[in-house]
């Protein structure tokens, strides 16, 4: 084996993850979300069944991605449901449900563990074809290694693509399990993340918007720098905007706590 052809294929490989985790990183949120009203101990098997559902359903597609690529209905049905989130959460916030109800948590209905999985596998689904495409077009442009072909592709290229989506999906659920304890420890920062959700869902929209068979939306706009630019500054704002406003929050907090065990001293 060429060697120069073996260390095109490895730096191709850190590439794909790399690639996966960015395109990912609002997938984390949407995740650690969608799972925190489960049991604590519940949370990371729910990530764990979520992305082994999702992992499957990639492994399919990729000898799919060329049919699936034109079912636009997956992304705009992920954006509704994204948008759906973040709109109930804020009008909850609103009508002060979040305040009232939690000394009543523990009269709520339970949330279902295999619903919840089924939601993150369904969520894994609705960003995973511009990732999945990304990551197709790069392996492409790979040397053939090998002389079989899978999935109408080199053999070589398809398992570099395959490993480098398996990676990326432990690096999702890393990150996903770091964003449920961010939240757990700044529970303010709840609302941010739903401002996330939200936004993500608007991505999804736009990536509807933009497809051949809806042509509302130029075709190359999603991968315009403008958009990218915009859709990673809006982030990044709603993220240290809300994580400011948290750790604020905690102090503020703590201050009270500390005046409160004053004045009891006295």
């Amino acid at each position: 084996m060429d060697v120069s052809i073996l260390a095109e294929y490895i730096w191709v490989f850190f590439v794909l993850v790399a690639l996966e985790g960015i395109l990912s990183a609002d997938n984390a949120v949407v995740m650690a979300v969608i799972v925190q009203k489960l049991p604590h101990d519940k949370q990371r098997k729910a990530l764990f069944y979520g992305l082994v559902g999702a992992f499957v359903f990639r492994f399919i597609a990729l000898f799919l991605i060329s049919f699936l690529v034109k079912i636009w209905e997956i992304q705009a049905i992920g954006a509704i449901y994204l948008l759906y989130l973040a709109i109930k959460h804020m009008v909850d916030l609103k009508r002060g449900k979040n305040e009232e109800h939690k000394n009543l948590a523990e009269n709520e209905k339970p949330v279902s563990f295999w619903g919840t999985v089924m939601r993150v596998e369904l969520t894994d689904i609705a960003f995973a074809l511009d990732s999945m495409l990304a990551a197709a077009a790069l392996a492409m442009t790979l040397p053939d290694l090998g002389d079989f072909n899978i999935g109408g592709m080199n053999g070589g290229q398809f398992i570099v693509m395959f490993l480098g989506g398996l990676a990326g999906l432990i690096v999702i659920r890393f990150a996903a399990t770091q964003v449920v304890k961010l939240l757990e420890r700044y529970p303010t920062l709840e609302t941010a993340a739903f401002l996330i959700v939200g936004w993500v869902g608007v991505k999804l929209g736009v990536y509807t918007l933009a497809h051949p068979s809806v042509g509302i939306l130029p075709e190359d706009f999603p991968d315009s720098t403008a958009w990218k630019l915009t859709f990673w500054a809006v982030m990044l704002i709603i993220g240290i905007g809300g994580y400011i406003i948290a750790r604020k929050k905690e102090k503020d907090q703590q201050k009270e706590t500390l005046s409160s065990k004053s004045d009891d001293q006295k």
